[in-house]
């Protein structure tokens, strides 16, 4: 199997994980803005380079909705709810993965948890996985970095929000590398 290390457009899903308004809501607040800014700007860029993109909510009766600031930028992608950690674990996110994509972005919350056992999961069924580090948060930093150790150490690639749309976009030139440079700024 050739493995890439670096996203292909292409071979890219990004997948979401459980921004949801009374989650965000106990997460440190400058934390949380630069994750909902660097969420934001993954599913702008998704959509301009038609990248597929899934987001997930966990219990949404209890944890709430999809924050509003993501909401806006992605209004036809229709949250899959789901109970299990995993995405994985729930059939419609598995009917929504898409299986020509031999790569997943992972971005969202928490990160030792639901992002941890999803990327996880995926590892385990021969998915390259992309773990946007500026772009997930848990409640205690000490777990977010935990979660990124055992992710890396399970073969996930760890990279950023830049990092990755500029991969994905590969030239510097063109009417989406104009759009996503000002989401950057």
């Amino acid at each position: 199997m050739n493995i890439q290390h670096k996203a292909d457009v292409t071979l890219s899903q990004l997948v979401v994980v459980d921004v949801q308004t009374k989650l965000a809501a106990v997460m440190a607040t400058d934390d949380m803005q630069a994750v909902l800014k660097n969420c934001g700007i993954l599913l702008q860029a998704a959509n301009m380079l038609n990248v597929a993109a899934i987001i997930t909510e966990q219990y949404p009766q209890g944890l709430g909705h999809t924050v509003p600031e993501l909401s806006a930028v992605s209004p036809h992608i229709h949250p899959v709810e789901k109970v299990s950690f995993s995405c994985l674990a729930e059939p419609k996110f598995s009917r929504q993965l898409t299986r020509d994509h031999a790569q997943v972005a992972l971005a969202g919350m928490e990160a030792h948890i639901c992002v941890l056992q999803t990327a996880l999961d995926l590892i385990a069924i021969g998915k390259q996985v992309f773990v946007v580090e500026d772009a997930i948060i848990s409640r205690n930093p000490a777990n977010k970095a935990n979660a990124i150790a055992r992710m890396r150490s399970a073969g996930c690639i760890i990279t950023n929000t830049e990092s990755l749309v500029f991969e994905w976009l590969g030239v510097a030139q063109g009417d989406a590398f104009k759009a996503i440079s000002k989401l950057i700024r």
